[in-house]
């Protein structure tokens, strides 16, 4: 049952990913009485070739919680991934604090971001790659099409690692889909986190965002001036399926303060 008085979680998933892929982390969070939203990605709808993209991905979730608060809820959004690229862009001046100095009820209480992509504006994923001189693995962790649609060459391995049964990894791969590789060449017009309170989860296995570079995007938020609280699991980059009671505690965690 759903209890009013929590407030409504907002999960904006990664590239490859679909809600499916994220069921045991909404299971788990429903089963403690939030009411999750969790809507699918334009540029993860397999049309071929892409006819959505970062940007697409961004009025999709700006109008979806824009839609929230208008309604007086309290959001807190979880970003994973590419979706913190998405969410960054699209929630400007949806904030609790901004709403209520325009005498607005509703708004969004905190960002979670989960190993998620959280940078300046004018700024693109592949920017973070390029700046740690990666660029000569992208070809050997990421199969482009000639359409710029691209696949996860070890989602198993290189993406989620240890720390669940492999029947439920497979079941998980298997939700992947073929997503709009050009989304991580697209740079962001805004930065909701800017003005709304900022938790970041950090995955110290991580192999798909490696720590260093989650250290790095904390490091430039804390530089422009962003309060950061920060969190640490020992796994790779799915947390939702690997430590999904972990990701919850700490959802649970800013929601208290």
């Amino acid at each position: 049952m759903v209890n009013e008085a929590k407030p409504t979680l907002f999960i904006v998933h990664g590239g490859w990913h679909v809600p499916e892929s994220y069921k045991k982390l909404t299971g788990a969070l429903e089963s403690r009485g939030y009411e999750v939203h969790l809507p699918r990605l334009p540029s993860a709808n397999g049309t071929r070739p892409p006819n959505a993209d970062l940007f697409t991905d961004s009025l999709l979730v700006r109008n979806y919680v824009e839609s929230l608060v208008q309604a007086g809820r309290t959001v807190v959004v979880i970003m994973h991934s590419y979706g913190g690229q998405v969410g960054s862009n699209a929630l400007c001046g949806l904030g609790l604090q901004a709403r209520a100095k325009q005498f607005l009820p509703g708004g969004i209480s905190h960002l979670i971001y989960m190993t998620a992509y959280a940078v300046p504006e004018g700024s693109a994923m592949m920017d973070k790659v390029k700046e740690f001189g990666n660029m000569d693995l992208v070809p050997l962790v990421f199969d482009f099409a000639d359409d710029d649609s691209c696949l996860f060459r070890d989602p198993k391995g290189l993406m989620v690692g240890h720390g669940a049964e492999k029947s439920e990894v497979d079941a998980y791969v298997n939700t992947f889909v073929r997503w709009n590789g050009k989304s991580m060449y697209q740079a962001t017009e805004h930065a909701a986190w800017r003005d709304i309170p900022v938790s970041y989860i950090y995955t110290t296995a991580d192999m798909t965002v490696p720590l260093a570079y989650q250290q790095n995007i904390v490091k430039g938020l804390e530089k422009a001036g962003c309060k950061v609280q920060t969190f640490e699991l020992e796994t790779g980059h799915c947390p939702n399926l690997t430590a999904t009671e972990d990701v919850v505690q700490i959802v649970e965690k800013v929601i208290i303060g």
